[in-house]
């Protein structure tokens, strides 16, 4: 365990989360990049895009059902149990997420940002029209109920830009952090990947809490390869202590 982690951390006045796939695959959620990853055998881009939709919908489908079986499956693990903790106990000011499943949101974090969507929502590519993400598994191929244009999950697919609001509040954030921490994310996806880089051009300190290595390991005070939810416990029980 970092004690320099654990100095930084009582010393900030706003700390800033980045979580991304490697946070939740404590609760059983595969990574994507990993060996058993969600793109293991399969490029990105054939699996999670607006054109995997447009050319081969059966497939996209099959894919973002699986997804929603595994998130069914799935629980709050004791990463985000902590960070719920810290948030109310004022050490944590807002988690920006990459993750779709919900899980910071069910451990009862509510600053959170979810930078790539959600899986809670499908939304018609042709008219914009939400539906529950119910309609994924009723239905082989979904279609809008109005303009039968596909209906997509509510998250953002390779080639679409991300939400506006929720960036530009995960912008301005990055630039108040005294102290940004990335948990579980390989840091390879932009426009995300350039957050905490704003944050360290503002004077905070960098931490970064992922299984392997990243571009921007170099720029960070503090990197452990370690389990999140064991550096999270040793950092609760001793800001707690």
């Amino acid at each position: 365990m970092s004690e320099e982690l654990i100095s930084l951390w009582r010393q900030a006045k706003h700390v800033v989360i980045l979580s991304g796939a490697g946070m939740s695959t404590e609760s059983g959620l595969p990574d994507f990049r990993g060996p058993n990853g969600l793109w293991k055998g399969k490029a990105a881009i054939d699996l999670a895009s607006i054109n995997a939709l447009l050319e081969n919908p059966q497939e996209f489908y099959d894919f973002y059902r699986q997804r929603l079986l595994n998130l069914s499956q799935a629980k709050p693990n004791r990463g985000h149990d902590i960070l719920a903790r810290l948030e109310k106990q004022g050490h944590v000011k807002s988690v920006l997420t990459q993750n779709i499943d919900g899980l910071h949101q069910k451990a009862g974090s509510e600053n959170v940002l979810e930078l790539h969507g959600n899986l809670r929502e499908a939304i018609c590519i042709r008219c914009g029209r939400k539906e529950s993400i119910d309609i994924l598994e009723k239905e082989n191929i979904p279609l809008c109920p109005v303009c039968q244009g596909y209906l997509k999950p509510g998250v953002v697919l390779f080639g679409e830009s991300l939400p506006e609001q929720e960036f530009r509040q995960a912008v301005a954030e990055s630039y108040r952090a005294d102290l940004f921490i990335v948990l579980g994310s390989s840091l390879e996806v932009g426009p995300v990947n350039m957050l905490p880089k704003l944050a360290i051009e503002t004077g905070s300190y960098l931490a970064i809490i992922n299984m392997t290595a990243t571009p921007l390991d170099s720029l960070a005070a503090v990197v452990l390869h370690e389990r999140i939810g064991i550096v999270l416990g040793e950092v609760v029980e001793e800001l707690e202590g």
